[in-house]
């Protein structure tokens, strides 16, 4: 996930124009005449680097096989990833092609940094109508051609622990947010605990926000892309997160301070009955888990407001190219191949997410119940988040917003109405001006 240093830094660094040195020569990599080699910066999606290593190593040989081009892979880690993309854009020193967040799309498209991937070059990939249009959707600003290609497509579920359900006498898995909390006073018990949450993570503070937002009828931006941080909506939304762990007392205390994955470990453990994840299952299964232990299914709806059938934000990874790249056809060569069908279906059953390609998705094992979930969020109730220039911004400052209101509620200071509102007040005036 990103940094608060990254991601504060990056007002300045996407206001650069991409007259940097692309990647290609930069790091010893080939050029339109001579496309030998590739450099890919690709993201954390594994238990850890060397899984994602043992996974991407032998598609990337295939690739070499097919086109004689050589692949220098590198896996960064997610506290990583944006210092990292941040300093290629204004060094020049950085990989030919690159995996981001989706939610980067349109603050690093404001930047003039990437490959920008109109009709024709979507021709050379095989055409705009192999992607699922949710995935597209988060690939940049609206009227502007695609910053990035849709790789793997995500969405939130709720997991939950059988055996904690059971014991506690819960029997299925809540809909609503009404009978989460209901259930959820039913499993905090014996120093175990419902659901739970990375409260000093500042991305996963926004993707919660955000749906609750949704489901209150609010999208933080007005149709001007002007922050509406402190609407009624917006209020509620971030609100309703914290009091789970302030009023509702499902969430530990101790969750205020979690910002890797550490929420994930303590459902593997046993001492959490519930997470709202992405694609969890591997984790799960790296921390000695059987896919019979835990259950899962569509994050709950049911808050009243505009938009309320709205339960996860499009999540997921794309794969960019550098706009100035010495070896911008080997680039576009690997962006094929790696949003190929059969490649799709290899790489996203490797990790637990969903081909942003359709004829992908017909792969028996995308109906697998997790997957299912998964998929059918992603084609139904799923929503973009902001894509406006300062999404980058937003993410920090109401997800520090949201940390420092958890941290407040871990010590047992009063979360009300008025203090979300002046917190969310002091976010919006850190935005930029423009």
């Amino acid at each position: 996930m990103r940094s608060l240093r990254a991601a504060a830094a990056f007002a300045a660094a996407t206001a650069l124009t991409a007259t940097a040195c692309g990647g290609g020569t930069a790091t010893g990599g080939g050029s339109n005449d001579s496309p030998k080699t590739l450099t890919y910066w690709a993201s954390n999606q594994g238990p850890n680097i060397e899984a994602d290593k043992k996974i991407l190593t032998p598609e990337l040989k295939k690739f070499e096989k097919q086109t004689g081009i050589k692949v220098k892979l590198e896996v960064i880690p997610w506290s990583q990833l944006l210092n990292r993309i941040l300093a290629a854009a204004t060094s020049g020193q950085g990989p030919d092609v690159l995996n981001i967040g989706n939610t980067w799309s349109s603050s690093l498209q404001a930047g003039g940094a990437l490959l920008p991937w109109d009709a024709k070059r979507f021709g050379e990939i095989g055409g705009k109508d192999r992607f699922v249009p949710a995935a597209l959707g988060s690939t940049g600003a609206q009227g502007k051609d695609p910053a990035a290609v849709p790789l793997y497509s995500l969405a939130y579920a709720l997991y939950y622990n059988k055996k904690m359900f059971k014991d506690a006498g819960v029997e299925k898995p809540p809909a609503t947010w009404e009978e989460l909390v209901a259930d959820g006073k039913k499993l905090s018990k014996g120093g175990k605990w419902a659901l739970g949450a990375e409260g000093s993570n500042l991305v996963n503070n926004i993707h919660q926000a955000f749906v609750l937002g949704k489901q209150h009828g609010s999208d933080f931006f007005d149709d001007a892309g002007k922050p509406t941080f402190t609407s009624d909506g917006a209020v509620a939304a971030v609100k309703q997160y914290v009091d789970f762990m302030a009023k509702d007392k499902i969430i530990a205390p101790g969750n205020a301070e979690y910002a890797q994955n550490q929420s994930l470990q303590d459902f593997a453990k046993g001492k959490t009955a519930m997470v709202l994840w992405q694609a969890a299952a591997t984790t799960f299964e790296a921390h000695g888990m059987k896919p019979a232990d835990w259950g899962v299914a569509p994050v709950p709806s049911g808050t009243p407001g505009a938009d309320k059938q709205v339960n996860s934000m499009v999540a997921g990874i794309n794969l960019a190219v550098f706009k100035n790249t010495d070896n911008r056809d080997g680039a576009v060569k690997f962006v094929k191949f790696m949003t190929s069908d059969a490649e799709q279906t290899v790489l996203n059953k490797a990790y637990g997410s969903i081909p942003p390609i359709k004829a992908a998705q017909k792969d028996a094992a995308f109906a697998r119940p997790e997957t299912s979930v998964l998929r059918d969020t992603l084609s139904k109730s799923a929503a973009p988040l902001p894509q406006v220039p300062n999404e980058s911004q937003f993410e920090t400052t109401v997800g520090t917003a949201i940390k420092e209101l958890f941290a407040d509620a871990a010590e047992g200071r009063p979360v009300t109405t008025a203090s979300v509102k002046s917190a969310l007040t002091k976010a919006q005036q850190q935005m930029p001006k423009s």
